[in-house]
């Protein structure tokens, strides 16, 4: 007589009413586990972005300040002027050759 092949479930006999508990049991500690793994995986993306968006936040604190000397030192008024002089050829007319317009 040739043997019916038992199932892997057959043979372990998972829902047999007498292990249906621990195989409730073995099936919510699995479902744990992966919920742990997908959490973690989530928590580490997020602290990956988080990383990057201080580093881009140091790197815009640095930006800025160098932005804001740079304009002290071109807002000087005497800075101007010799800018003016030198790079554009630029000279002080002589006051003869002002005139004043009033406005009434």
């Amino acid at each position: 007589m040739a043997e019916t092949p038992v199932s892997v479930f057959g043979w372990l006999q998972l829902f047999n009413s007498r292990n249906l508990g621990l195989t409730v049991l073995l099936a919510a500690v699995m479902a744990s586990a992966l919920a742990i793994v997908n959490t973690s995986f989530k928590s580490r993306t997020v602290f990956h972005e988080l990383q990057k968006l201080r580093a881009e936040s140091n790197e815009l604190d640095v930006q800025q300040g160098q932005l804001l000397i740079e304009q002290s030192t071109f807002g000087l008024e005497g800075r101007i002027e010799q800018k003016a002089m030198d790079e554009l050829d630029m000279t002080l007319p002589d006051w003869s050759r002002i005139i004043m317009v009033r406005h009434e």
